[in-house]
């Protein structure tokens, strides 16, 4: 019942969450290491100081936006209205 209930009611608004704190993430990285894409944002200093707490997330970064993408492709799943 509990993991009806989830679903009826807290699933849709886990998900979007999740979206937004992965879009969140990625806008950060960019701002901190968007030299690596050609996009100096902030002086190098303040890249190099928090390094060390993103090193383990810089490939997936990488890759995700530098991932080919349709307009609209962020909200292809979403049926609101219906």
């Amino acid at each position: 019942m509990r993991e009806f209930l989830y679903g009826m009611f807290a699933y849709e608004i886990v998900q979007e969450v999740r979206e937004m704190r992965a879009s969140m993430d990625r806008l950060f990285m960019v701002g901190l290491f968007g030299d690596m894409l050609g996009v100096p944002i902030l002086p190098p200093y303040y890249a190099l100081r928090l390094l060390p707490f993103v090193a383990p997330q810089i490939e997936t970064w990488k890759r995700a936006c530098l991932r080919e993408r349709e307009l609209g492709s962020d909200h292809e799943h979403h049926l609101h209205g219906i």
